[in-house]
């Protein structure tokens, strides 16, 4: 069974990890935290875990064949190198540092030390995005010219969270949150960006909690990607437009659906394709966030474990990359072109 060292027993250690790791049958050995709070409740979910104060005493746990990073992202880029330097397998939540030339650092690091590093997307396992995936690579809109994406929420009293008080360069606001998810769903879809147009603004925090991408990728198609904090009326999740029909998606966990019209059919279904008035459920390809997991398992146990990786972290410093011109973009109001460090513009290879 691999064994998992996590780092981080707080909202995204606690309730989005650990519950998946678990699901995918790998064991959680240890975790890392301080708090006293966390600590027992690691003994209560865990109670064979064993629970240090840190990342370095976790990286003194014998046996341990990947280390999870579920600290706040201001402190991946140190966390990453301190995994890396001990020789272990590393999975990083997303995204993986604050800034592209960050996200470069780590990767590099981790190819001369020839250690396997991922980037946790698990939203690339969502129903949601695997439905959508499946209608764009089945054509069932014809050809797409456009992808309105949203992940919209309705907190006009927001949380007290370091992700909403913390500066960009320390990780917060919400591009560093949602529109990582975002802007990869987007590439995933669609290929590398060219360019982005933003507007970024802040409304109840300190750090920014409205952000609107227009993106145009290499392959022609335009992505419109937007998150917002204080939408009374989140939605539609999803708006493709081909030149066939149209595919809304609208539901999504947590989030209010006031859009009735555009909820789903039943539980076999994941939105509607659209040709004007005429309408039809498409059934939902079926995923699990923890099959991200159960692909890091197997690829730990492949002859080439990072060709095996689930996520190649390279993916990350272009997604990091488009949020950082959408920056430049919306301090001096312009179309930015995307410049991914190690990377030829409009190229994923490497220069090298």
């Amino acid at each position: 069974m691999t064994r998992v060292g996590l780092a981080g027993y707080a909202s995204a250690g606690r309730g989005i990890h650990a519950p998946i790791i678990a699901e995918a049958g790998l064991e959680i050995a240890a975790v890392a935290t301080s708090n006293p709070e966390r600590r027992a409740e690691v003994a209560s979910d865990f109670p064979d875990a064993l629970v240090v104060d840190d990342l370095d005493a976790l990286l003194a746990v014998d046996g341990l064949d990947v280390v999870v990073l579920a600290t706040p992202t201001g402190d991946h880029l140190e966390h990453a190198l301190k995994v890396i330097e001990a020789g272990v397998a590393c999975v990083v939540d997303k995204p993986l540092a604050v800034n592209a030339d960050d996200c470069l650092t780590v990767v590099d690091a981790a190819e001369r030390a020839g250690v396997p590093l991922t980037v946790f997307q698990n939203r690339r396992y969502d129903p949601a995005f695997t439905t959508l995936a499946t209608v764009v690579a089945d054509r069932l809109a014809g050809e797409v010219f456009r992808c309105e994406q949203r992940w919209e929420r309705w907190r006009p009293v927001p949380k007290d969270r370091w992700r909403e008080n913390a500066a960009p360069s320390d990780g917060g606001g919400i591009m560093l949150d949602l529109h990582a998810h975002l802007v990869d769903s987007a590439v995933q879809l669609f290929g590398p960006i060219l360019t982005v147009f933003a507007t970024v603004e802040s409304h109840t925090t300190a750090a920014e909690d409205d952000a609107f991408f227009v993106c145009r990728h290499e392959s022609g198609v335009v992505s419109h990607l937007g998150a917002l904090s204080v939408s009374g009326a989140p939605g539609p999740r999803v708006r493709l437009l081909g030149r066939e029909a149209a595919y809304i998606q609208n539901e999504f966990e947590g989030e209010p659906n006031v859009f009735a019209d555009w909820a789903d059919a039943d539980a076999e279904h994941c939105g509607w394709l659209y040709r004007s008035e005429e309408r039809e459920p498409v059934p939902t390809t079926a995923s699990t966030q923890a099959d991200f997991y159960r692909a890091v398992g197997a690829a730990l146990s492949a002859p080439d474990p990072q060709a095996a990786m689930p996520v190649d972290p390279r993916d990350a410093i272009h997604t990091l990359a488009v949020i950082d011109a959408a920056r430049v973009s919306a301090e001096g109001e312009r179309v930015v072109e995307v410049m991914t460090p190690g990377v030829r513009p409009g190229h994923t290879d490497d220069e090298s």
